[in-house]
């Protein structure tokens, strides 16, 4: 049991200094590591997928309210597009856990594959869009809020890897893109996470200390560190060669997609 636990305050640790190193969240890396840790443990196939993605939301909670207030005192969050995204937001994070409520856990696991390896050609090619030639309305932030809300509550991920260039292609400052993102951050995540506990309240194959899909010993291994080492991270990212780390990152959640792809459909 305690090497259990040192292995979720390291990973809280690692996902903290990700989060800090290159602005996105550590779900990214939460996600493929606790499946690993709950294969290991010998949780049951049919929901530790389910029960990796709803503990990496759980976690979000934390650490985006602590990113959000740091960049309010900045001034750097605009409210005025959160509102509409975040009320998007809300539906489709109930919507995206519903969704892989009906899929299998080895699917899911080939969804988040697909995504992980997306963002790791995304990340090595540092692509990211241009500037539209339109403002966006606020029907067009209620919808695609909908939409990312749905998208990160299946890959149990804050948004960011998707909210950011989103708001980039709306002609919003990358600051301000960066910072209302991790704002949005917050939505997905509490929705997500409660969504997630009252879909899988007294499911019979989650182990004791389980809230519905949430996993607490987890939960609390990851918070206890990952807000305090995402410092860490932000003040590395000054001093380390950001764009070798990111080919790093990528080339680790390359590995994460094929091990995913490879094990389910093979």
């Amino acid at each position: 049991m305690l090497i259990t636990i040192v292995t979720y305050l390291v990973l809280g640790a690692a996902a903290g200094v990700v989060a800090g190193l290159f602005g996105i969240g550590g779900g990214l890396l939460i996600v493929p590591v606790l499946i690993l840790c709950f294969e290991l443990q010998g949780m049951s196939a049919e929901v530790l997928t389910h029960a990796a993605v709803a503990t990496s939301l759980a976690t979000i909670v934390a650490t985006s309210i602590s990113s959000t207030l740091a960049h309010h005192r900045k001034g750097a969050v605009r409210w005025d597009i959160f509102k509409p995204l975040a009320l998007g937001i809300l539906v489709g994070a109930v919507l995206g856990v519903k969704t892989a409520g009906q899929m299998k856990g080895e699917w899911l696991q080939i969804a988040i594959g697909c995504f992980a390896i997306a963002v790791a050609f995304q990340m090595s090619l540092n692509l990211k869009p241009s500037a539209g030639e339109k403002d966006i309305t606020k029907g067009a932030f209620v919808f695609s809020g909908g939409l990312i809300g749905w998208l990160s509550s299946i890959f149990g991920i804050g948004g960011g890897t998707l909210t950011v260039p989103y708001l980039t292609w709306g002609r919003v400052q990358m600051q301000q893109a960066v910072a209302t993102s991790a704002a949005c951050g917050l939505p997905i995540a509490v929705m997500g996470a409660l969504t997630n506990i009252w879909e899988g309240w007294g499911h019979a194959e989650m182990p004791a200390w389980s809230a519905g899909y949430i996993y607490l010993p987890a939960f609390l291994g990851i918070v206890l560190t990952s807000t305090l080492f995402a410092k860490v991270g932000a003040k590395l990212a000054h001093s380390l060669p950001a764009p070798v780390l990111k080919r790093v990152f990528s080339v680790f959640l390359l590995c994460v997609g094929l091990r995913f792809l490879l094990t389910n459909l093979l």
